[in-house]
């Protein structure tokens, strides 16, 4: 396990600290996975590594990267408490995850943003040069319909 203290924040990627219900909370709202049941997001965290940025022990933020550790990652579901926004606090979640020693020698590291270029632009992510080559099976709504896990 990885923490460190930036600001007036820890950043860890401890999955024991992480407040799942907060978080949740903040993603069944998100345009990405607007919806998204908790025992799916459950799920999705067992299988990634995940990153929380904690503030008087109250989780103020969360990011979680799928990698196989040694060839490929892709970070998703990044997310600050609206409140408080525009304090650094992304930025210093992205400084974490990008020294963090999983995510090192990588071939690959992707992410999809429609609203935060600027951020991720500064840790080096960029356009993808071919989107030609990239295919995907794509579901927004699977969230939103009864039934979904």
């Amino acid at each position: 396990m990885q923490q460190i203290f930036l600001q007036n924040y820890i950043v860890s990627d401890d999955k024991n600290l992480l407040q799942i219900d907060k978080v949740h909370g903040l993603l069944k709202e998100a345009y990405w996975c607007k919806g998204i049941a908790k025992s799916t997001f459950q799920l999705a965290i067992d299988g990634s590594l995940c990153f929380g940025v904690y503030g008087d022990k109250d989780q103020v933020a969360f990011a979680r990267v799928v990698t196989d550790g040694a060839t490929f990652a892709w970070l998703c579901d990044v997310i600050v408490d609206e409140k408080l926004r525009s304090k650094g606090i992304a930025k210093n979640l992205m400084k974490f995850i990008m020294i963090h020693p999983r995510l090192q020698g990588l071939r690959r590291f992707c992410l999809v943003t429609s609203t935060a270029h600027q951020l991720y632009q500064k840790y080096k992510f960029k356009v993808i040069e071919t989107p030609q080559n990239w295919m995907e099976i794509r579901d927004s709504e699977i969230y939103l319909r009864e039934g979904s896990i």
